[in-house]
């Protein structure tokens, strides 16, 4: 049985490989007219399903601003208020788990209604808080829905875009969440957390009226069989004089192929066929989290502290100039390309973490005083624009291209899995690397830094002004066994 079930598994992998062949050799064609142009419903479902990503934002960004009010008014405790800001990571490796799942079974817009819900759900929850249970079961069950939205957003996103600017929106992703976070923090500071989160509702709500307007995915509705619809999306996507014939012709040919394959399984990704893509995607999510991500924005405050520099205005600063950085991404993204991109995220990063360890250093040792706070804060400043140049979105938009629509669901929950968890682990393990090593905990950051440059130079492809039919054949093409 053993024996068969491998064989079957080599056949599977074998069709595939021929299905998706067919594919490699396109990446001259074009879509005439549909794939290179932008419409109102175009910008308008990209403004929708941006609202989730500007939740996931003002999720992230909460804790900081509502921490002295909480714990004021609640009589938290800092251990409890300490499970209370983390635990929104857990929910989000939850619903990241599923996500998915979620996203195949009831389709993209489904999957961020049902984000939306959860999210709207623990918003009221810490809205109406008395005590600490229900506070964490707020902040628990917004994670669920923020790890939902973590996923699907860019992966719809995706499939809606022309190929010749679907980095560029798909960027957009990562723009919003700095504006959420940024907004978060500076209106937290001038109302109270309960106002605080009952704003956090209205974008929640922005979007789950808005999904009830803007088109499905194109290629989940072909997946699904729905090949009306998918025709009807893509001419509303790409306007009504647009030719879509050759754009519908390659998503359905495409879908219809893989649908004589069977349904992708998380299993399935660990064939050979995909260890490509599951290598850049998981590891691009690792080395993201690894090289400080989560740990230096979630403990800014700490860090200007350690360092001798004023919190207020260093965390204040951290969060303006993630905005022109992540505009800049947007510009450039469909224009220098993915892999440019990243590596000069990854530089700046390291050069960032490598400035801010060496004044450590130089405080550990007593030296030049006066000097070091002004250098940690120009070190964090380069780290945080480097990352939200490239290293923040470009590693969700990939994810959301190398992988077909029949292992899509199934290769996003474990990429988004494995990013949640790595940041739970960086957040976790940060201020105990600071108590071990200032200096020591930033040279770790700047050398994970240093593999990034390594990987991407070595095993990311660049995939722009590709279709993603075409990313995904030549991504998944193995020579056929005699």
């Amino acid at each position: 049985m053993e024996r068969e079930s491998i064989e079957d598994g080599q056949q599977d992998g074998h069709l595939e490989t021929s299905l998706l062949g067919k594919y490699g050799s396109s990446s001259s064609s074009s879509y005439s007219k549909s794939g290179n142009s932008t419409t109102a419903v175009l910008y308008f479902s990209t403004f929708i399903a941006v609202c989730g990503s500007y939740v996931f934002g003002a999720s992230i960004g909460y804790s900081s601003p509502a921490e002295n009010g909480i714990i004021q008014d609640l009589g938290l405790s800092v251990t409890e208020y300490s499970l209370f800001g983390s635990i929104m990571t857990i929910g989000a490796m939850l619903g990241s788990v599923t996500s998915g799942r979620i996203s195949d079974r009831f389709g993209r817009r489904g999957a961020m209604g049902i984000a939306q819900i959860l999210c709207i759900t623990g918003w009221l929850a810490i809205l109406f808080a008395k005590g600490a249970w229900l506070l964490d079961l707020g902040r628990f069950v917004e994670g669920c829905g923020v790890g939902i939205l973590s996923y699907v957003v860019p992966v719809y996103l995706a499939e809606i875009t022309p190929k010749n600017f679907r980095g560029a929106f798909v960027a957009i992703h990562q723009f919003m969440v700095s504006i959420g976070l940024a907004l978060t923090y500076f209106i937290g500071a001038v109302v109270s957390w309960r106002t605080l989160a009952l704003i956090g509702i209205i974008p929640c709500l922005t979007q789950l009226l808005g999904l009830l307007i803007i088109p499905g995915s194109p290629r989940w509705l072909a997946q699904n069989g729905r090949v009306k619809e998918c025709e009807v999306a893509i001419q509303r996507l790409r306007g009504k004089n647009a030719d879509i014939s050759e754009e519908a012709a390659e998503i359905e040919e495409f879908t219809e192929s893989l649908k004589e394959l069977p349904e992708g399984r998380i299993l399935d990704l660990f064939q050979q066929i995909y260890a490509r893509s599951l290598t850049i995607g998981v590891g691009l999510m690792l080395l993201q989290q690894f090289g400080g991500a989560n740990g230096i924005v979630f403990y800014a405050s700490s860090i200007f502290d350690a360092a001798g520099f004023s919190a207020s205005i260093g965390s204040t600063l951290m969060a303006v100039i993630q905005i022109p950085t992540a505009v800049l991404g947007i510009i450039l993204m469909d224009r220098a390309g993915r892999r440019p991109l990243l590596m000069i995220s990854a530089v700046g990063t390291c050069l960032g973490c490598l400035l801010a360890g060496v004044s450590f250093s130089l405080q550990d040792h007593q030296l030049w005083k006066e000097g070091t706070p002004a250098l940690v804060f120009v070190g964090i400043m380069v780290y945080n624009g480097s990352f939200g140049l490239g290293l923040a979105g470009i590693p969700w938009l990939i994810m959301s291209e190398i992988f077909p629509i029949n292992m899509k669901g199934s290769a996003g929950s474990v990429v988004s899995l494995v990013n949640w968890f790595s940041s739970w682990i960086i957040t976790y393990i940060f201020n105990l690397l600071m108590n071990w090593s200032s200096s020591g905990t930033f040279y770790i950051f700047s050398s994970i830094s240093t593999l990034t440059i390594l990987f991407v130079a070595k095993l990311v492809p660049e995939t722009k002004e590709q279709t993603l039919e075409e990313i995904q054949a030549s991504m998944h093409s193995l020579p056929e066994i005699e």
